[in-house]
């Protein structure tokens, strides 16, 4: 059954998460997570691929079950799917056959509400995601950027109390990345939403986050949770705040000590470019 919860913080304790493969092994995605997310907090999740992130995200949305522990929001244990939450995947899964503004009222007619009465702020979100004009195109007329743009204001028209983000900008080219990633604080700036954003990239975290959670690999667990304190917005300017590299180091080493990361090789090091030689 669906869950509705007015969102005052979510609360993760013990969570743990094991999944059976077809021949009948235990593959433990994650274990003993332990995390508090405060109301209108940005937190970033960061770790390598298979240390249960996007299942964590999964869990907290109530897609799948727990096999340990208990997550809840607003001091209930979360049952089933929650309600009042927006979803970003990395791919924006935009349906073809309607047009960008039918694509973003399409959560709107599913949730059983007034198209009508949406309408307007759907062509807000269009405009705050530098779509403006292009609500009659369809997705194929679209490069990748701005298709996922789309999906942002799909996910953010019924105004959800919580935004899920896994790794929304991990298919898109570097620029269009960090224009989208400046463009998404400034939209979480303005609209107060507690949002779990999950990432590979380290300066993608520490650039968003309020808080960032560094994941060991599988099983996953918490190996660190660092407060950024970057002033905001941070726009194009926050990688030159020592703040930035300071967490960027304590990142790296935790990785590099996990074995996530691993300096140059001793012959790599004695190469040099010919032009050097």
């Amino acid at each position: 059954m669906d869950q509705a919860v007015q969102l005052d913080g979510i609360s993760i304790r013990q969570a743990g998460k094991i999944f059976l493969t077809p021949d009948g092994n235990r593959v433990e995605a994650l274990t003993d997570i332990n995390l508090e997310i405060g109301r209108g907090e940005f937190i970033a999740i960061v770790g390598p691929s298979g240390c249960g992130k996007s299942t964590l995200m999964r869990l907290i949305a109530g897609l799948m079950p727990l096999s340990s522990g208990e997550i809840s929001i607003a001091g209930q244990a979360i049952r089933g799917p929650v309600v009042d939450v927006g979803i970003v995947f990395q791919k924006p899964v935009l349906l073809e056959w309607r047009t960008v503004l039918d694509n973003i009222l399409l959560q709107v007619e599913l949730r059983g509400q007034d198209r009508d009465k949406a309408r307007p702020r759907a062509m807000e979100l269009l405009a705050a995601v530098g779509l403006d004009g292009f609500e009659k195109a369809y997705p194929r007329q679209l490069s990748g950027g701005m298709q996922q743009r789309a999906s942002i204001a799909r996910a953010l028209i019924h105004e959800p109390a919580l935004l899920l983000m896994d790794e929304p900008l991990g298919a898109l080219d570097a620029l269009t990345r960090e224009q989208m990633r400046v463009d998404l604080e400034e939209l979480w700036l303005q609209s107060g939403t507690t949002v779990v954003f999950i990432t590979h990239s380290i300066d993608e975290a520490l650039l968003l986050a309020d808080r960032v959670v560094v994941m060991s690999p599988r099983p996953g667990r918490i190996e660190h949770v660092i407060r950024t304190d970057l002033p905001r917005p941070r726009g194009l300017d926050g990688r030159k705040d020592s703040r930035f590299s300071e967490g960027e180091a304590e990142i790296t080493r935790i990785f590099l000590e996990r074995g996530v990361l691993r300096r140059a090789s001793a012959l790599a090091r004695s190469i040099r470019p010919a032009a050097t030689r």
